[in-house]
């Protein structure tokens, strides 16, 4: 099929925020990919939304072929990506250096693969949202590692370096006595965070005039969020959503919570 219709990719849209942003898109005139790995859960979301306005597409953001196979759709069928919404990710049971290494893999491998793999395929004007979470915030690290991770000059490779020092760090079990928490799903948002300041630095300068920036959706009652949680998902998907159909003057480069700009 030939999709004449702006087109956005929203990753982790079968249930909670992703499914409530690729509602939100959907109603303001957007193709959307739907995209997860529970075909059953995707393929409701897409008859919810209608055939018109959506597709599923299966996407485990760590492997390989289902990058590849979602990129070929894109560039062959859409001619394009106007939005990429990273919402997939996961929160792993227990803390060890093992879960360090699959939650990092999830949250900021996978989505860093898919995302290289796409800029070429965005569209003039496309915007990449990242929802990354409040546990993100560089406060949770220790002084000497949050000078790293926020230097101007951080490069792709001192990024992947500095992920693989927590996991050696969670291994060896000086990761307290190194400054880094006992959370790897914190260093995991912290990791997209500072891929999103990289990425949009890489950017600024494409003649594409491509957005991009990173979202707190706040405490939002997900299944991983849980049931107590004060935010609904349609509250969640508001900044992600706002960011997503941002002007050509918005802001690139950015972390926001209720459309503010917030501290990294």
């Amino acid at each position: 099929m030939a999709i004449k219709k702006r087109t956005a990719l929203v990753t982790g849209a079968t249930r909670g925020i992703g499914r409530a942003i690729a509602e939100e898109l959907a109603a303001r005139g957007l193709f959307v990919i739907v995209a997860g790995r529970d075909a059953a859960a995707g393929r409701e979301v897409v008859r919810a939304l209608s055939e018109q306005s959506a597709t599923f597409k299966t996407l485990d953001v760590t492997s390989e072929s289902d990058v590849e196979a979602i990129a070929s759709f894109i560039e062959k069928d859409c001619g394009g990506l106007d939005v990429l919404v990273n919402n997939a990710g996961a929160s792993f049971d227990g803390f060890d250096a093992e879960v360090a290494r699959r939650t990092l893999d999830v949250n900021f491998g996978g989505m860093m693969l898919l995302t290289d793999r796409l800029v070429p395929l965005l569209r003039r004007g496309a915007r990449v949202v990242m929802v990354s979470s409040g546990m993100g915030e560089v406060s949770c690290l220790g002084q000497e590692l949050r000078r790293e991770i926020t230097s101007s000059a951080l490069t792709r490779k001192r990024l992947l370096a500095f992920v693989d020092k927590f996991v050696e760090a969670v291994e060896s079990g000086t990761h307290t006595k190194e400054g880094w928490p006992s959370n790897a799903y914190r260093v995991s948002k912290v990791a997209m965070n500072a891929y999103t300041r990289i990425l949009a630095r890489e950017l600024a300068g494409d003649p594409r005039k491509i957005l991009v920036n990173a979202a707190c959706p706040g405490w939002v009652r997900t299944a991983m969020g849980g049931q107590g949680a004060p935010r609904s998902p349609k509250k969640g998907a508001k900044t992600p959503v706002w960011l997503a159909l941002l002007g050509a003057e918005g802001p690139t480069g950015g972390f926001f919570r209720d459309e503010q700009r917030i501290e990294w």
